[in-house]
């Protein structure tokens, strides 16, 4: 286990990286929990993983613990200590059997990139031992994500995923979870709020239909000094479609306890392309031209946002 918590790291990711490599022996787990307990690994580090296996059994106990800690796994191998005359080769990072279950405890999950390989262990479907399956169920991981049956109907007994796949089987998210889109009347008036976390926070986009226009509110819910910061910064902000700028503003943003929010009247005449819309955002930019933000893809909740725009459109038809 390498604890790297130096300044620079620091200063960059905000969090110790944790390089977690070898053979995970029955052990790990307390040997973890110890490094947690010391505070040389808070909640929120991001963990690296680099392993050929192991304890089953540990390797879903590291898992736990790094999903009650709320980290970040990632594939990756450790530092390479600094020698005179040696050339530090980067090479690429295996994670299998009880290392991957370890992975899927992780509350944001990186898929393998480049050259980094992840592979999960398979059974035939309603197969899986118990523990195992009350594992996943845990991790919220579907019964079917781990199944991987041939055409002659044996299982493969690993898969080793894409990337594509990682996310497409929900075993990874790449540091945001899944975007909760929600319809409903407030007081009689229609209402959309459009929520979801990430590493670096919460993110809500709200509208409410009036009959002179949607009440746009957005919120970057990033900590009270980031945001103040973010805040004092900005010289120009902007609800975005598609990313499209639209109803920009010099400034136009506050800092509201943790979060730096916007607030707009949205035409009524263009919520249609808020609902044909694949990406939404609402970001912030300061004088060097770097923003501030954040966005969702939401061609997953198309529902939602056409029943939210009928609904306000029928509303504006009976006060016309």
């Amino acid at each position: 286990m390498q604890v790297n918590d130096d300044r620079m790291t620091l200063s960059m990711a905000r969090v110790p990286q944790i390089y977690l490599y070898g053979p995970i022996d029955s052990d790990a787990p307390r040997r973890f929990e110890s490094l947690v307990k010391s505070g040389r690994i808070p909640n929120g580090s991001d963990i690296y993983l680099n392993s050929p296996g192991g304890s089953v059994d540990a390797g879903m106990a590291l898992g736990r613990l790094f999903r009650q800690g709320s980290m970040i796994t990632h594939l990756g191998t450790p530092r390479l200590p600094k020698r005179s005359g040696t050339v530090s080769v980067n090479k690429a990072a295996i994670c299998e059997g009880a290392c991957a279950y370890a992975y899927l405890g992780g509350l944001y999950r990186w898929a393998a990139s480049g050259s980094d390989r992840i592979g999960f262990p398979t059974y035939p479907p309603q197969h899986a031992p118990e523990q195992v399956n009350a594992y996943l169920k845990e991790m919220d991981i579907g019964d079917a994500a781990l199944t991987a049956a041939s055409a002659t109907g044996t299982a493969d007994p690993i898969l080793w995923p894409s990337a594509d796949e990682m996310i497409a089987k929900g075993l990874a998210n790449n540091g945001r979870l899944d975007l909760i889109a929600t319809y409903k009347y407030i007081q009689g008036v229609p209402y959309l709020e459009l929520k979801q976390d990430d590493r670096n926070g919460e993110h809500k986009i709200a509208l409410l239909c009036k009959p002179g226009g949607a009440e746009l509110t957005t919120y970057d819910t990033i900590g009270t000094v980031r945001a103040r910061q973010t805040v004092a910064r900005a010289v120009h902000s902007y609800f975005e479609i598609n990313q499209q700028e639209t109803l920009a503003q010099q400034a136009g943003a506050s800092a509201v306890d943790q979060s730096v929010v916007l607030q707009r009247i949205y035409p009524l005449d263009q919520l249609q392309h808020l609902a044909s819309a694949q990406a939404v955002g609402a970001w912030v930019r300061d004088r060097n031209g770097i923003r501030y933000g954040f966005a969702f893809e939401v061609g997953g909740v198309r529902k939602v946002l056409n029943d939210f725009y009928n609904a306000c459109s029928y509303a504006a038809q009976r006060h016309s």
